[in-house]
């Protein structure tokens, strides 16, 4: 078994059970990618064991603090059974789940998400790719799914040293499908497991957009804007909370075409009807800038961009894009108009989000009350020992 020996006093951060170790905290020792290692402090003492990755800044990611615990199938097995089972104690309302969370199911860089009969299997870091069979074969047991596509095409392979993949890993042959049926909320919906954002659908918003009809619908919001709308899950319970105009706005033209399947497919069960939805193929910003600039006027809007700060590094130039749209959309709001607003990138924290959005209405103009904190969905759980996993934040604010 290979060594990674730690510099003086870089042990602190795994005593306190968090499971990444830097290439700078490293004294001596090294491994081939995904190799598993004995983590040792200064001192020679057993710290942990864990994956080494010599391509990325992140060098090893912690399996186990046990050091009677071995790393192998069975390993994964446990780990893979836990995930699952906690899954089935949080009784979602809905046949499309997130199964595996990385570091917070003790499998750092694993992302598994559940639509319906199909897995979709995303795996980000070398240790994962090195047991992906025995992962594989856990999850069918664990499941019962005998399908699992792989979607690990996503840009932070590249960090690892790893090359983009797409394809079946289990039960599938040729051509993925071309979309899988869902069910959320009650509402219809399918997902493009192969060409889709990430897995395919943002599951971690998925009881926002529960919470958005319900507000949608207390408040009376007859005009609703959804911006960066992707497939129109927000859309949708927007129409269902019985908002009057929806409008989304997205510049794929391909999302947004999904998107006016969705509200079709929902139209009947929702008892809405489908021609109060409109899309909108264009830069977010600068339908923002004309909006105002025609004197429009919304009850509710939804921000839900993409990552604009993926490191604590890019926070300063995130804060400027975040506070714009922000600011722009508080000046769109009607009085006592509903911003459901949100940031997934993990290096703006809860607390700097707050402040940005407080500057923008500072900027704009206006004040509003916060109504709630919001989070991603109970599936994607975070951990005491690891905050890094509490990416996505958001806040409900009531204009003024």
């Amino acid at each position: 078994m290979k060594s990674i020996r730690l510099r003086p006093a870089k042990e602190r951060a795994l005593i306190k059970r968090h499971p990444w170790i830097f290439e700078g905290s490293i004294a001596s020792g090294r491994a081939d990618a995904g190799e598993t290692v004995r983590i040792e402090a200064a001192d020679g003492s057993f710290l942990a064991w864990g994956a080494y990755s010599p391509a990325s800044q992140i060098r090893v990611r912690v399996w186990s603090f046990d050091v009677e615990e071995r790393v192998d199938a069975g390993l994964f097995r446990r780990r893979i059974e836990r995930a699952v089972a906690l899954r089935a104690r949080l009784a979602i309302q809905s046949d499309a789940m997130r199964l595996v969370h990385g570091e917070s199911d003790g499998l750092p860089g694993l992302v598994v998400d559940r639509y319906a009969d199909t897995l979709v299997v995303q795996c980000l870091a070398a240790g994962i790719e090195r047991w992906k069979p025995a992962i594989a074969d856990a999850l069918v047991a664990a499941t019962g799914c005998e399908r699992l596509y792989e979607r690990s095409d996503a840009a932070v392979r590249s960090l690892e040293g790893l090359t983009p993949f797409a394809g079946w890993l289990r039960g599938g042959t040729g051509e993925p499908p071309a979309r899988v049926p869902i069910r959320e909320h009650g509402w219809r919906m399918s997902v493009d497991v192969a060409e889709g954002h990430k897995t395919g659908h943002y599951l971690d918003q998925r009881d926002n957009r529960l919470r958005f009809m319900q507000l949608v619908r207390q408040f009376g919001c007859a005009r609703v804007l959804n911006c960066y709308s992707y497939t129109g899950g927000f859309s949708v319970a927007a129409l269902a909370g019985g908002a009057q105009r929806v409008t989304s706005v997205d510049s794929s033209a391909p999302a947004l075409a999904q998107a006016v399947e969705h509200v079709a497919l929902n139209a009947a069960g929702c008892g809405f009807d489908a021609a109060r939805h409109t899309t909108i193929d264009a830069d977010v910003n600068a339908t923002l800038r004309r909006c105002i600039e025609a004197g429009e006027r919304f009850d509710a809007i939804v921000l839900d961009p993409p990552k604009f700060a993926p490191t604590a590094a890019h926070a300063e130039r995130a804060a400027r894009a975040y506070k714009d749209i922000n600011r722009l959309a508080l000046k769109l709001l009607a009085p006592g108009g509903l911003l459901f607003t949100f940031s997934c990138s993990g290096g703006v924290d809860a607390s700097l989000f707050h402040k940005i959005v407080a500057g923008a209405g500072i900027d704009a103009g206006v004040d509003g009350y916060l109504l709630e904190r919001l989070e991603a969905a109970p599936d994607h759980p975070t951990t005491v020992n690891f905050p890094e996993g509490e990416y996505l934040k958001g806040l409900a604010i009531l204009k003024a």
